[in-house]
């Protein structure tokens, strides 16, 4: 329907649309990430056809999203994030990607499909909870950091998971063979990004801070990302491992906020067309594929995380009613499982995407509770005292590029 209209008035109609709807979900206090994703189910029939280019468009979004999360991530901060939250971490995905893999496997799913949709139950929403964590003035509140820890352990899994799962899903047969290849892989391109970042990036400090302000550094930043991006997809990897490691490596000249400033626009730019690319794959024609499964991973997805939160957040030395609070405040899933469903077939695309938006909702109202709700299972079963009001919100670790 739109092939006979200019690329230039769809995109610049598109945009105000994105604007519209992302102010609208600000003065509403909704997370605009389901809110693409919902105009793309609604406006998919205008889209039948005409997706290679937005598809790009989509693509260079993700690329950029994880390109400033690797920005976050120094070799020596990686290093000590994983030393504290380590724990709390493996049992996440004990009980989300092993747990929602296991009831994927007891319905029937193949092991490489049943692996996707753990990999779609595993990781809570970067976006949505730190923007909830922000509206509800909770970054300062004893969990917070512990939280924010845990997305980012999240964060350095999911570029190796997706990359992973789309070695799984590339067309051949799964051997032991080609899973050892895929792996070598894996471990060549990060061996590559962390010799590169280490001997290479760190000695260019002085030069990044000589030509930050020219326009020439948002060519080299965005060639890197879509150049390490694209060597990754030359691999038979996911381009998002590329652009996160393109991230580390420039995050060694110590620039990363520097850098990020001059990014972050374009990525804002581009990324709600991914959501919205995602949402025009979604289609009821055929109805919800198995029901049962979907109603079963739900319920274990509130389950899993309200337990990984709690008993993760007594390992990382919260009080009972802190850790609670940490995890009735991590059920939404959002932007990683609709990066992951992408590459599902798309009837599961479809499953994946009405389990996002009904997590992402419950999610909402779970984190909205989970003071209130803290404080009853305190006073009837934890019986401690509350917490003292301190904290600097300025101390706790964000994740920005999410």
């Amino acid at each position: 329907m739109l092939e006979q209209t200019p690329f230039l008035l769809v995109a610049g109609i598109m945009l105000c649309l994105f604007f519209i709807v992302g102010y609208a979900c600000r003065r509403l206090r909704l997370p605009s990430v389901l809110a693409f994703i919902i105009i793309g189910i609604l406006l998919s029939t205008l889209m039948n056809g005409d997706g290679k280019t937005l598809h790009t468009v989509a693509e260079i979004g993700i690329v950029l999203l994880f390109f400033l999360l690797g920005l976050e991530f120094p070799l020596r901060r990686m290093m000590e994030i994983s030393k504290r939250v380590w724990p709390a971490g493996l049992l996440d995905i004990v009980l989300n990607l092993g747990v929602g893999l296991l009831i994927a496997l007891i319905f029937g799913l193949s092991f490489a499909m049943a692996l996707l949709i753990g990999a779609v139950v595993y990781a809570s929403s970067s976006s949505i909870t730190l923007k909830m964590l922000e509206e509800k003035k909770r970054l300062a509140s004893p969990e917070a950091e512990f939280i924010l820890a845990l997305l980012i352990f999240e964060d350095l899994v999911a570029p190796i998971l997706v990359s992973f799962l789309a070695g799984l899903h590339s067309g051949g047969d799964v051997t032991t063979q080609s899973l050892v290849i895929l792996f070598a892989k894996i471990l060549l391109i990060t061996a590559g990004a962390i010799l590169i970042g280490y001997f290479g990036f760190r000695k260019l400090g002085e030069f990044m801070e000589k030509h930050m302000e020219t326009d020439l550094m948002p060519l080299l930043a965005v060639g890197i990302a879509l150049g390490y991006a694209g060597l990754a997809m030359a691999l038979g990897l996911s381009e998002v491992l590329g652009a996160f490691l393109a991230g580390v490596m420039l995050s060694e000249t110590g620039r990363s906020k520097e850098l990020d400033h001059l990014i972050l626009p374009v990525r804002d730019i581009t990324l709600p067309f991914f959501f919205f690319w995602f949402g025009t794959t979604i289609t009821f024609g055929q109805g919800i594929p198995m029901a049962g499964l979907l109603v079963a991973l739900v319920l274990w997805s509130i389950a899993g995380k309200v337990l990984v939160g709690f008993y993760g957040g007594r390992m990382y030395g919260l009080s009972p009613r802190a850790s609670l609070r940490a995890g009735l405040s991590l059920v939404q899933r959002g932007e990683f499982s609709a990066i992951i469903a992408a590459l599902a077939a798309p009837a599961w695309r479809t499953f994946s995407g009405i389990y996002i938006l009904f997590t992402a909702l419950v999610g909402l109202l779970m984190f909205n509770k989970a003071p209130k709700w803290s404080k009853w299972a305190n006073e009837r079963f934890f019986k401690t005292p509350p917490p003292p009001k301190t904290g600097d919100p300025s101390t706790v670790p964000v994740n920005r590029a999410s």
